[in-house]
């Protein structure tokens, strides 16, 4: 009955947002309500006190724990608007034209490379929305470069945004992970190459299949075997992309691993193709314009990219800043603690702004380390750009105002989201009211109660459903991180309870919630409003649902067969 009761928050929120198609900026709110009123009257958690238990309390801690993310989210969208201001991203768009007249070339040149790196630079929609109306202008049809930019945000994005999805996880749970005497940093890269291997595993597939649907769907024959003589340059890019990929997940950290592996593999698949390598003699374009069905076409009329005479070094450079300071260092911390000195990084890590132990906030600690931030290195660059690129008041104006206004979509549904999940975590029934079977001195939170009703009916098959967790997560919210923010501590739990590695299911919720971007109704608005689709959003998803469930499956064998093998990483005790 417990579990029931602790996911009502959850189930109104499903249905609010999928039944009712409400935004989560309304829906989540409310479900924080809900959240309280079981926390304060089930619980019995105290609603106001001052010792850091209280429902406002946590809520208060949930909103500062929610603003470290929403710096980066809004430096990485500051950063992007003004490069888009400055005339930066029409350059670097410009350069795409010239590469190879084959559409299935473009599409993974584009669709996905690019797509990696805004993803891995700004995420939060920004690469279906930019890599579209890219495509649109190499001459792909509105429809389908919607679709397979949607398609292709599926890879990166647990690393979008600095690695904002994969480290908003790791928070969720890093009380946990530590509570169970487990190492923090540790238990984060193992989340982070676990995170990268399926979806690794996976990148082929879904290039392929992407690639297939736009000839299927909008093909002068209409034959997905159009995808076949590009195979060998797919599995090419896939091990060019998967080689950084993995190498900086393993060893650098979640907040480069889209970001670099994409802008290395930019530049060598362009290199290559540019030389012939694996390019398919037959050249494959769309048929002419006056015979695409009607429905393909914009609706609306798609902006022209501002033009732009700026040279490449320079319009890539804001960029280069931001991996040279995010990899310089990550990669000395990382020395550093594996050497078990104390450097100049690490005392990085050590500059903090926040309550301490002041009671500042009813008892709650939170320390916030503002000099390590990626959202902060976004800031500094975005401010050292409107030199660098000599940008007018105006631009800059309009760069900041736009970011703003972007960010403050998010900032609500995070706040309220963050808030839910720490009222999820910290009740604490009273051990008289604790039903029967609960292991002796485990708190029986709502979360744990949840966690224990699911655990209830799925057993060890609960593997099956992580993935699609997340996808429900991203479907409802939008964001991978919102799913993450929402999901990631039920999963941590729920393993614990049957027995599954931490680490693999928690990285399976990460996973899920990357791949349900291709289907989440945010990023499919954003990208119909930008090709000038509106109006074809069904259509897109019911297309999408099938790389979707595919690519699902896919990273739970892969799992599977790590779990067969016996792999735990950083394991701890289970429940």
């Amino acid at each position: 009955m417990y579990a029931i009761i602790s996911f009502i928050p959850i189930v109104v929120t499903i249905v609010l947002m999928v039944g009712f198609n409400w935004p989560a900026k309304r829906a989540l709110p409310l479900a924080w309500i809900l959240a309280v009123i079981i926390g304060v009257a089930v619980w019995k958690m105290p609603f106001f006190s001052t010792d850091g238990t209280s429902a406002v309390g946590q809520t208060l801690t949930g909103f500062l724990s929610a603003f470290e993310v929403l710096v980066i989210i809004f430096g990485a969208i500051l950063i992007m608007n003004t490069l888009s201001q400055s005339g930066a991203m029409a350059a670097i768009n410009g350069m795409f034209k010239s590469i190879t007249p084959d559409a299935r070339l473009q599409a993974i040149i584009i669709g996905f490379i690019f797509g990696a790196f805004i993803e891995g630079a700004a995420g939060f929609g920004t690469p279906a929305a930019l890599a579209g109306p890219l495509m649109i202008s190499v001459g792909f049809p509105p429809l389908c470069a919607a679709m397979v930019a949607l398609i292709f945000n599926s890879v990166p994005v647990c690393f979008g945004a600095v690695g904002t999805p994969t480290n908003t996880a790791f928070a969720t749970v890093k009380d946990a992970v530590t509570g169970l005497g487990g190492n923090g940093d540790a238990w984060k890269m193992a989340l982070t190459f676990w995170s990268a291997l399926p979806l690794a595993i996976g990148a082929a597939i879904i290039m392929i299949i992407g690639v297939g649907f736009v000839c299927k769907f909008y093909g002068k024959d209409r034959k997905f075997s159009d995808v076949f003589p590009v195979i060998p340059y797919i599995i090419f890019v896939t091990l060019v992309f998967d080689v950084f990929y993995l190498l900086i997940a393993a060893f650098i950290g979640p907040e480069l691993v889209s970001l670099l592996a994409a802008i290395i593999s930019l530049f060598v698949v362009m290199f290559t193709t540019k030389k012939g390598f694996l390019v398919p003699k037959e050249v494959w374009t769309f048929d002419k314009k006056e015979t695409w069905d009607s429905t393909w076409l914009s609706t609306t009329k798609v902006p022209e990219p501002k033009q732009s005479d700026m040279n490449l070094v320079k319009a890539w450079t804001p960029y280069v800043l931001i991996a040279a300071i995010l990899v310089v260092t990550r990669v000395a911390q990382r020395f550093e603690a594996n050497a078990g000195n104390s450097g100049w990084a690490d005392k990085l890590k050590t500059i903090t702004i926040g309550t301490g132990q002041s009671n500042i906030i009813l008892g709650a600690n939170w320390n916030w380390a503002i000099c390590w931030s990626p959202g902060i290195v976004f800031i500094i660059v975005a401010l050292i750009t409107i030199g660098l690129h000599g940008m007018s008041g105006e631009r800059v104006k309009m760069a900041w105002q736009g970011a703003l206004k972007q960010v403050s979509g998010a900032a609500i549904a995070l706040l309220f989201g963050v808030a839910m999940v720490n009222i999820f975590r910290f009740t604490s029934m009273p051990a008289d009211r604790i039903p029967a079977g609960v292991a002796e001195g485990v708190s029986y939170s709502m979360l744990y109660a949840m966690a224990k009703g699911l655990a209830d009916i799925a057993g060890r098959g609960y593997l099956v459903i992580a993935p699609f967790i997340g996808v429900l997560g991203s479907y409802m919210s939008g964001s991978n991180t919102v799913s993450n923010t929402l999901f990631s501590s039920l999963q941590f739990t729920t393993a614990g309870i049957v027995g599954l590695p931490y680490v693999l299911i928690v990285a399976l919720q990460n996973n899920g919630g990357a791949i349900g971007n291709m289907i989440c109704v945010n990023n499919v608005v954003s990208a119909c409003a930008t090709t000038g689709t509106n109006g074809n959003e069904g259509r897109i998803i019911r297309a999408n649902i099938i790389p979707c469930a595919v690519f699902c499956i896919l990273v739970v064998v892969v799992m599977f067969i790590a779990i067969a093998m016996g792999i735990n990483p950083e394991a701890l005790p289970y429940a």
